[in-house]
C-alpha cells in the first residue's frame, strides 16, 4: 500500500497548507475589522497556525484522546481486547503494539490516532466491547490497525486539530462582531471612495469568517471516504474473515446510541460517524464515511481475503476502483478462514463472559475497590470516595471491616 501511504503524505502537506491559507485569510479579516491593520491579523494567524501545527504533530493524539475521555488500559485490564489487538498487530506487520484506550460509553464505535505507526493508539467504546463477539472485534480492530499501517492517522489527526482551530477562531470572531458591536477599527476612513472600499473588504471578511469553517470541513470530508474502504480491505486481509467486520458494521448501523464525547472535529476519525443520518442524497453527499450498508455489501461479496478480492467485490458493487495499483501488483491469493467456534456456538455464554470482563474493567478504570463479603462471598464494589471503616453486605447483612 505504499502508493496510498505516499498519497496520504502528499495530502497531509496539501491539507496543512490549504488550512493554513484559510487561517491566514481569517486572520486578515479579523485584523482588518478589529485592529484596522490586516497585517497584524496575518501575523497573529501565522503564529497560531505554526503553534497549532506543532501541537497537532506532537500532542494531537493526546488532545483527541483527552477530548474523547479515553482511558489507557494494560493487558491485565481486558485480556480479550489486548489479545485481539496483539493478533492484529502481528498480522499487519506493525513493529510496535499500539496503546489501547477505552471510552466508557454504551455506543458502538472505535477510532485510531497518532503521528506514525510507532506512536499509535486505538480507542474503543465499552459498548462495542460488550456487544461484539471475537470475530467482530477482530474486524473492527483490523480496520483501525489498517488506518495505522496506511498512515491515515497523522492525516486525520492534523485535519482534526487544524479544523478545530479554524472553527473556534471563526466562531468567536463572528460572535464578537455581531454581539459586541459593529464599531471595528477597520471601518475608520475618510473619503467616500475609501469608505466604499472598506465596506467591500468588511463584507468579504464577514463572509469569509462565516464560510471558513464550512470550507475547512469540506476539505476534511474530501480525504475521508476512500480511507474507510482501504481500511476495510486491510481488515479483511489481516483477519482473513471479512464477515467479522461486516457483522460488526451491521451492529453499528442498528445501534442509535451516539458517542457522547464525539464532536464535529473528531467524528470523521471513528469507524462510523457518530453524527451521520442517512436516508437522503444530501446527507450521503457530505458524509465523511461511505454508507455502512454499502461497506457491508462489499465485504459480504468477497470470495477471498486479499486486496484483489476486495477490489473485485468493490467493482461489482460500485462499478469503480479503489485499491491502488501498487497494492494489486504485490497481492497474492489469501483464502478465507472459518468463523471462530467460540464466537458462534455458545453465543449466550460468550455474551456473559465479555459483559463480565468489560464490567470488571470499567470498575477498575474508575478506581472502585473490590472485596468479597467474609460471610457469604458476595462481591462488593466501593467507590473511591468511600471512607467508612466498614461496609455492610446487602445480601447477608454482615459488616465487613476495611
Amino acid at each position: 500500500m505504499w502508493e496510498q501511504i505516499r498519497d496520504n503524505q502528499v495530502r497531509s502537506v496539501i491539507l496543512v497548507t490549504f488550512m493554513g491559507i484559510l487561517l491566514l485569510l481569517v486572520g486578515f479579516a479579523i485584523g482588518y475589522y478589529f485592529f484596522g491593520d490586516p497585517v497584524l491579523g496575518l501575523i497573529i494567524a501565522a503564529l497560531v497556525w505554526g503553534v497549532m501545527n506543532l501541537i497537532a504533530l506532537f500532542q494531537g493524539d493526546s488532545i483527541i484522546l483527552g477530548m474523547s475521555d479515553a482511558h489507557k488500559i494494560g493487558p491485565d485490564d481486558h485480556p480479550r481486547l489486548y489479545n485481539v489487538v496483539e493478533e492484529m498487530k502481528i498480522a499487519s506487520g506493525l513493529k510496535k503494539m499500539p496503546d489501547i484506550y477505552i471510552i466508557d460509553d454504551p455506543a458502538l464505535n472505535a477510532f485510531s490516532t497518532g503521528r506514525d505507526p510507532d506512536h499509535a493508539s486505538v480507542a474503543i467504546t465499552s459498548g462495542l466491547l460488550d456487544k461484539l463477539n471475537r470475530d467482530e472485534l477482530q474486524g473492527v480492530i483490523g480496520h483501525e490497525i489498517g488506518h495505522v499501517n496506511n498512515r491515515d492517522i497523522r492525516l486525520m489527526m492534523l485535519a482534526s486539530i487544524l479544523l478545530g482551530t479554524i472553527v473556534i477562531l471563526s466562531w468567536y470572531a463572528t460572535r464578537i462582531m455581531f454581539f459586541g458591536g459593529m464599531g471595528g477599527g477597520g471601518r475608520r476612513g475618510g473619503s467616500s471612495g475609501g469608505g466604499a472600499a472598506q465596506l467591500i473588504i468588511l463584507v468579504v471578511g464577514l463572509v469569509l469568517l462565516i464560510l471558513a469553517p464550512i470550507f475547512a470541513q469540506l476539505i476534511y470530508f474530501a480525504v475521508s471516504r476512500r480511507r474507510e474502504y482501504l481500511a476495510d480491505a486491510s481488515s479483511a486481509l489481516y483477519t482473513r474473515y471479512p464477515d467479522g467486520l461486516a457483522s460488526a458494521l451491521e451492529k453499528l448501523e442498528n445501534n442509535d446510541t451516539k458517542v457522547q464525547t464525539a464532536n464535529k472535529a473528531t467524528a470523521p476519525m471513528y469507524i462510523s460517524n457518530p453524527f451521520y443520518k442517512g436516508g437522503s442524497a444530501g446527507n450521503d453527499l457530505f458524509a465523511t464515511h461511505p454508507p455502512l450498508a454499502e461497506r457491508v455489501h462489499i465485504l459480504r461479496a468477497m470470495s477471498g481475503a486479499s486486496y484483489a478480492d476486495y477490489e473485485k467485490s468493490y467493482k461489482e458493487v460500485t462499478k469503480e476502483s479503489v485499491i491502488p495499483g501498487s497494492a494489486l501488483k504485490e497481492t497474492a491469493a489469501v483464502g478465507l478462514r472459518e468463523a471462530t467456534p467460540g464466537a458462534q456456538a455458545g453465543e449466550l455464554q460468550d455474551q456473559l463472559d465479555r459483559t463480565r470482563q468489560t464490567s470488571d474493567m470499567l470498575w477498575k478504570m474508575h478506581n472502585y475497590r473490590s472485596l468479597n463479603c467474609s460471610n457469604c462471598g458476595t462481591l462488593l464494589r466501593l467507590p473511591p470516595s468511600y471512607n467508612q471503616p466498614s461496609v455492610r453486605c446487602p445480601h447477608c447483612g454482615f459488616e465487613n471491616p476495611l
